[in-house]
Formats: C-alpha cells, structure tokens, sequence
C-alpha cells in the first residue's frame, strides 16, 4: 500500500470511497477544487499496487491551523489500520508545516473515528448541535495543540 499525494486521476476512486462512506458525500467538482483550485488544501489516496483508490484524507492549512475535512476507507477494508496510517499523514504534514493546532468534526455516534483521533492527542473542544443535515446529529469539535511552538 502506498501513501501519495491526490491527483487528478484519483478523483474517480476518491469519489467511489466517498459515497460508500457518507451519507452526503462531496462531488465531483469538490473534490477537483481541493486538487487543482485550493492552494490550503492537503489531500492524500492510499492506493494499491494496481494504483486503486482504497482510502483518502484531507485537510486545510491556513496560516497556523490545520482543518481535518474529510478522512475515509472503503468498508470492506476497514479496521485494519489505513485510516490510522493517513491519519498519521495529515499529523506529520501539519507537523512539518508549523502549525499551531489541528481540528476536525465527528459525528457523537462514531466512536471508533473518536477513539483513532484520541490517539493522535485530539482532545473534545465542544458540540455543534444539528451539525450534520442528513440526520441533524450533533458534532462533535476535537482539537489537537502542539506544545512549545
């Protein structure tokens, strides 16, 4: 498995990974944004020896903070530790980036995408009542601070 940058010719896999994970997945048009047309934007695609999107993540950089927007893997290859691997990703990017913090939404429901930030440090900040529209469930805000920076 391989870690790389997203291009252009991902978004087909990205997409595909996206609707089998999310109840109201980003399009098409999105996803070519955070690839060609915005210049804060991370995003990364764990692919397989055949080059086939299996995961992706990505996060904003804007000045000293990094934003978590969207981090996912297929279904059927879940809990085997790739989400924690791109997560591990977008850590050392902002890392090398100097920022000051990293934050992210999650739904209270998903426990087992809580359970992979706290181990990276994401600490619970607040609530976003209603966040989500498809079923107005709350967000949860976690946070992740470097010291001594």
């Amino acid at each position: 498995m391989i870690i790389r940058a997203m291009q252009l010719k991902d978004v087909e896999g990205v997409l595909n990974v996206e609707h089998l994970s999310f109840a109201i997945p980003w399009s098409e048009a999105a996803f070519q944004h955070e690839v060609t047309g915005n210049p804060f934007s991370r995003y990364y695609v764990l692919t397989d020896d055949a080059d086939r999107v299996l995961a992706y993540a990505g996060m904003w950089i804007v000045i000293d903070e990094a934003h978590v927007t969207n981090i996912a893997v297929l279904p059927e290859l879940r809990g085997h530790g790739w989400g924690k691997k791109l997560m591990q990703k977008l850590v050392e990017e902002a890392d090398a980036c100097g920022v000051l913090f990293m934050t992210l939404e999650v739904r209270v429901s998903n426990v087992v995408a809580q359970n992979l930030y706290s181990q990276f440090g994401f600490k619970y900040q607040t609530i976003r009542s209603a966040y989500y529209s498809d079923n107005h469930e709350d967000a949860m805000v976690l946070t992740k601070e470097w010291e001594n920076r």
